[in-house]
């Protein structure tokens, strides 16, 4: 069975992979051998692919590499502020390019009360048992809790 390939339409630009190099971690050969690390552009074609499809990491195509590596090296960049950089750098060209009124900013929020969140002084999970407690039988007895009957009464 041939395995399609990823449309390149999901695949980072040259010039955008070139901006995004001097942000990106270098690291060394080991001395100990083993497998050699992934190189920089099949895994950041796979990250940038994750975030655009909303995918699962383990459903990601083969050719960007697995799914476990992939988190493991976005788990990287987003610890060493990779992400942050790009979007500070992004920030700046579209500020040389378009322009950004620094001097005014807006937060849009709302808070409100959640649709189910409850009553005024929180959940009261104990009400429902003390309603069963006094629950009465049609012929006027009280209802007790299991294994609390009272002992001098004969139950029919």
């Amino acid at each position: 069975m041939e395995c399609q390939q990823v449309d390149a339409k999901f695949r980072l630009p040259d010039a955008l992979m070139e901006r995004m190099e001097p942000l990106l971690p270098t690291f060394p050969k080991s001395k100990k051998g083993g497998r050699p690390r992934l190189t920089w552009r099949p895994v950041l074609d796979g990250i940038f692919y994750v975030m655009r499809t909303g995918c699962q990491w383990k459903a990601v195509p083969p050719e960007f590499g697995s799914g476990s590596s992939l988190h493991r090296y976005f788990q990287l960049l987003v610890q060493l502020g990779v992400f942050e950089d790009l979007w500070a750098m992004a920030l700046l060209e579209y500020d040389d390019l378009k322009g950004i009124d620094w001097g005014w900013q807006s937060m849009d929020g709302a808070m409100t009360k959640a649709p189910l969140g409850g009553e005024k002084h929180g959940p009261q999970p104990h009400r429902s048992r003390q309603r069963w407690h006094q629950t009465q039988f049609v012929d006027g007895r009280q209802r007790h809790p299991l294994g609390h009957h009272d002992q001098r009464r004969q139950h029919a």
